[in-house]
């Protein structure tokens, strides 16, 4: 479970909105643009992946 206190801090890093914490799917959802972040042994995974690119 992660504190409140973090949860206070963290935001979205590709759109920097606000997180929903969803503690039963360990995830964090932002509210702004729905991107999911799973919550891995109680921490946020937050990587933003590239846009595929043409070849």
């Amino acid at each position: 479970m992660l504190s409140k206190e973090l949860l206070e801090i963290l935001c979205c890093p590709k759109c920097h909105g606000d997180l929903l914490y969803e503690p039963e799917k360990n995830t964090l959802t932002c509210k702004k643009c729905g991107k999911v972040y799973q919550i891995k042994d109680n921490i946020p995974i937050m990587l933003v992946d590239d846009e595929p690119r043409s070849s």
